[in-house]
């Protein structure tokens, strides 16, 4: 499925109005925030339709994935919205993440737990707010709101030490910028292991480079010792890939549009993640020619003076290079 929808569902009492722009929705927040209230409202009018006092308005089907049959439900849903309530097991095991790749639906999930096999962006995590009321029967009005939508801790900032997520291009790529400057460029060597290496890292300035697109699951307890540790700063583009694409090395026309909107050109069947569809649009698009690139070897051509300080400059106030060499 591609694009993004809108969902509209509301009954006489309440009203949910929100957007679904990519394959995995985290819904998250404290008891009595709407968020059952929503999941048993899809699922009723999926059983009664107009009959429930309910109005569904969506492009595609809402449909909700529940039981010890989620899976046989789940081999008769295609190009839908799929909810799933808080209390479903299945949601955090390996067989879920597995069976839901193979399909071109969209998911939003109810929970509180990190659900760690499944690669979700931390823009994509949301809560429930209560927004407005309507007339006289005082309809409450309900919207998603964003948890994690802007890089966390960073202003004016020359870290002593980078994480970066993996031990990749990306991390090829600020290893040998930090070397430059004397900056320690450590790799986590996955995504789980950067809480470990934040709480090594003392009170100096740590600055963590991730894939935003597929860091979710990390940011809640990522989040809780940013807020307790002044010194930690978090900076989380969609991938590594995302940056090149954004410093405008490529001469593409498309590649604005593409990064303006996403969701538009990105097939949830085939990329599970945003951050496997920008790999795959930048090692097409420079296929064959001087920035050819590889996820699992930099091209040294991103470490030329041109190239690397146009990468850099995508980075908000991170200053990388010592002052004399600026």
């Amino acid at each position: 499925m591609v694009g993004a929808y809108r969902v509209v569902i509301q009954n006489k009492k309440i009203k949910f109005d929100f957007e679904i722009r990519r394959n995995i929705t985290i819904l998250r927040g404290d008891s009595a925030t709407g968020k059952t209230t929503l999941v048993e409202m899809i699922q009723e009018y999926e059983e009664l339709g107009s009959d429930s006092g309910i109005t569904l308005q969506c492009e595609r089907n809402c449909a909700v994935l529940s039981g010890r049959q989620w899976e046989k439900q789940l081999a008769g849903l295609s190009q839908s919205i799929v909810f799933v309530d808080e209390g479903n097991a299945f949601t955090a095991s390996k067989e879920f993440a597995a069976a839901i790749q193979k399909t071109d639906n969209y998911y939003v999930l109810v929970t509180r737990e990190s659900l760690e096999t499944l690669p979700y962006s931390v823009t994509e995590i949301y809560g429930i707010r209560t927004s407005k009321h309507f007339g006289d029967l005082k309809q409450t009005y309900n919207e998603f709101f964003q948890i994690y939508g802007k890089p966390v801790g960073i202003g004016t900032l020359k870290p002593a030490i980078v994480i970066t997520e993996d031990s990749n291009s990306g991390y090829q790529f600020f290893r040998s910028v930090c070397t430059e400057s004397g900056i320690d460029c450590k790799s986590a060597r996955g995504k789980s292991n950067i809480f470990k290496l934040l709480l090594d890292g003392k009170k100096q300035e740590v600055l963590v480079i991730a894939d935003g697109a597929a860091f979710g699951s990390q940011m809640e307890r990522i989040m809780d010792l940013v807020a307790s540790q002044p010194n930690f700063h978090v900076y989380l583009p969609e991938s590594f890939e995302w940056l090149i694409l954004q410093s405008g090395l490529l001469e593409d026309g498309e590649i604005n549009d593409i990064l303006e909107s996403p969701e538009k050109y990105v097939d949830s069947l085939q990329y599970f993640s945003w951050e496997r569809f920008f790999t795959a649009l930048l090692t097409q698009r420079t296929s064959n020619s001087y920035l050819s690139y590889t996820k699992s070897k930099l091209n040294p051509v991103y470490l030329q003076e041109q190239e690397k300080d146009a990468i850099l400059s995508v980075i908000p106030k991170v200053q990388f290079k010592n002052e004399e060499n600026l």
